[in-house]
């Protein structure tokens, strides 16, 4: 489907992935639309879900021509393969940027806008930036996601949250291709912010994180990956790098992305303790914050420890 407008603005696709949303979706669509100095598509796939999800977008397709669900009743079981839907059907020749939304944020208006300017003045191939988080009590934190990137950063952490990430269409299509080569092993991947992240490094796009917050990012208590804040969330991430899921997914990634040959990778991909403690004394090059590069550290060490499980 091509649903590029008649424009001399940029040309946005948003691919949004909804699931049991409808206490947020209304306010999260109404700032999609509102966009200023873009030409907005909304490209929908539902999980399928059992509070009208499907059927309010059936309703807010034929009231606005810029909402377009993809076809609804198949079960994704998360996010991750939910996006990767949307990115493997649609049809991108019409478009100029490609971005991602969760169902429950609050888009400043010129969240897109930005976005695709810091992109033309930079001449990178890829956006994402820093966001504020807001909770049900009223409380608001900037959550900074903009620490400079380092070499291998990419093979264990997002570039920030998904729903700011904003990628031009040659990097959006030959992820595309991809995914329509490798979708088993794809759907295997937990996190879709993740591996957009490692495919763009890897192939050679340039990637920009911005220090501006664009949009408010809603936290409660069905955020699939929320904020990494406070002792709960810190020992919950800590728990999934301790049980083998963080590397068995590092590893997963480096493949799909043609990484699994590189010395760097061979060096701890198969899980023995001599490679986990050079991984460790190599934190440096995988985390962008200092925080993130100790538990790191620490949480590779603790695996030469008890050894390392698989997930």
């Amino acid at each position: 489907m091509t649903q590029k407008l008649m424009s001399t603005e940029p040309c946005v696709v948003v691919c949004l992935a909804a699931f049991n949303g409808m206490r947020w979706l209304p306010e999260q669509l109404n700032s999609i639309l509102a966009q200023t100095g873009v030409a907005v598509t909304v490209i929908v796939s539902v999980d399928k879900s059992s509070d009208q999800t499907e059927a309010w977008f059936d309703q807010q397709a034929q009231r606005d021509h810029r909402v377009v669900l993809l076809p609804h009743g198949e079960r994704f079981g998360g996010a991750s393969l939910n996006f990767f839907r949307i990115l493997r059907d649609i049809d991108l020749s019409g478009f100029d940027y490609v971005s991602f939304a969760d169902q429950d944020d609050i888009w400043l208006p010129d969240k897109l806008q930005r976005a695709c300017q810091t992109l033309a003045a930079s001449q990178a191939d890829a956006y994402s930036s820093n966001v504020t988080a807001f909770w049900p009590d009223g409380r608001q934190c900037l959550v900074e996601k903009s620490q400079q990137q380092v070499r291998w950063d990419f093979l264990f952490e997002a570039a920030g949250p998904g729903c700011t990430y904003v990628m031009c269409k040659p990097l959006a299509s030959a992820m595309q291709t991809l995914l329509k080569t490798r979708w088993t092993q794809v759907q295997q991947v937990g996190l879709h912010d993740w591996f957009a992240y490692a495919f763009a490094r890897s192939h050679g796009y340039r990637w920009v994180i911005d220090e501006y917050a664009g949009m408010l990012y809603r936290q409660h208590a069905h955020n699939q990956v929320g904020v990494n804040q406070g002792w709960r969330a810190l020992f919950q991430r800590a728990s999934k790098i301790l049980n083998g899921w963080g590397l068995a997914q590092s590893t997963l990634i480096a493949e799909l992305v043609g990484l699994g040959d590189d010395p760097f990778v061979r060096r701890w991909s198969g899980g023995s303790r001599m490679g986990l403690l050079w991984l460790a004394l190599h934190a440096g090059q995988c985390r962008r914050r200092l925080r993130d590069r100790l538990l790191f550290a620490l949480s590779c060490m603790a695996l030469c420890v008890v050894g390392r499980r698989q997930p």
